[in-house]
């Protein structure tokens, strides 16, 4: 029996039109375009509608990723959705997903793995179809982000925007497009990066709601030493369970919270900077959806040709962390 493997079909991506530059956001919190950018690299970032729940923007980008594959929504037998925004606790926010689409055979579930959910689902929607049980599935990483910043801290208001990104993931008996993914985690970095209130540890209670506890809180400097570690360890491990090495790589997708952890990313890798695809500039940290926007958009923009190799590399809270290679 032949192995059965992974074939990218689609992507695609949507970014809500609404920009929202450093500029603006120095009459909302005491901050400047020039401390921002110096810190982060990030000049602006998309910001959601207040009707607009992660759900409407994966929408859209998935239909985008399904015409480019040219698969009906109807012949999905999966749809995986990455993401810390989604529209309530339950129903899950693929359940919203295949309602719009009106994917009635797709079985439906979500991610929660904050910045490394869109490689999480990777990893699982890799699995499915290589069971023999799954043909064609879809893969999202959406968040409003938005909705969980609070724009009363200087320190997390500037980093954070709204996005989405899918792909089309079908079976094939040719070489799978998925060459490796390496998927990590360590719980006891949890307090470092949180949304604290609104789970079963902190229920909503006016006391969480005076006390901003709804809000993404953040241990940036001990985000950022772990951050850097991690990613680049598992960016080596999955060259490595792909056999493959940096030079092999056409470009380096990395999550795009911040241009020094990116710079330092590369560094570590001995990656030169002009084959590592940074988008940050005009999104911020978009979580989930980070790594799959990047890898529309380089595809989109000629950044990579049929055949090229491509890694994406992501981390976040939990904390998670996780690589992937691909092959375009």
């Amino acid at each position: 029996m032949n192995k059965i493997g992974v074939k990218i079909l689609g992507t695609g991506s949507f970014l809500p039109e609404k920009v929202l530059t450093n500029l603006e956001l120095e009459k909302i919190v005491q901050t400047s375009d020039e401390w921002i950018t110096t810190r982060t690299g990030i000049k602006e970032r998309r910001i959601v509608d207040d009707s607009i729940a992660t759900s409407d923007i994966a929408i859209k980008a998935a239909k985008k990723a399904l015409e480019e594959a040219n698969v009906a929504p109807q012949d999905l037998d999966a749809i995986i959705v990455a993401t810390i925004t989604p529209d309530m606790f339950f129903p899950s926010t693929a359940c919203f997903v295949q309602k719009g689409l009106g994917a009635t055979k797709a079985f439906a579930f979500d991610m929660s793995a904050a910045c490394t959910g869109f490689i999480y689902g990777l990893g699982v929607a890799k699995g499915l179809i290589e069971s023999g049980s799954y043909s064609k599935i879809l893969l999202i990483g959406a968040e409003t982000l938005s909705k969980i910043t609070d724009w009363q801290d200087r320190n997390t208001c500037v980093l954070l925007g709204d996005g989405a990104g899918a792909i089309v993931l079908g079976a094939t008996n040719q070489e799978s497009n998925i060459l490796s993914i390496y998927l990590g985690a360590d719980g006891n970095y949890e307090n470092l990066l949180k949304l604290p209130a609104g789970g079963s540890r902190n229920p909503t209670s006016q006391k969480t709601i005076d006390e901003r506890l709804h809000y993404m809180k953040m241990e940036g400097r001990e985000v950022f030493k772990v951050a850097v570690t991690k990613m680049a360890e598992a960016a080596k491990k999955a060259l490595e369970i792909a056999n493959l090495t940096a030079n092999d790589i056409s470009l380096l997708i990395p999550h795009q919270a911040n241009l020094r952890i990116v710079e330092a990313i590369a560094k570590r890798m001995e990656f030169p900077l002009d084959k590592v695809f940074v988008n940050l500039q005009k999104y911020g940290n978009m979580s989930s959806a980070t790594t799959i926007v990047a890898l529309d958009e380089a595809r989109k923009e000629g950044r990579l040709k049929q055949g090229d190799l491509v890694e994406l590399v992501a981390f976040g809270g939990g904390f998670t962390w996780g690589a992937a290679v691909l092959r375009v």
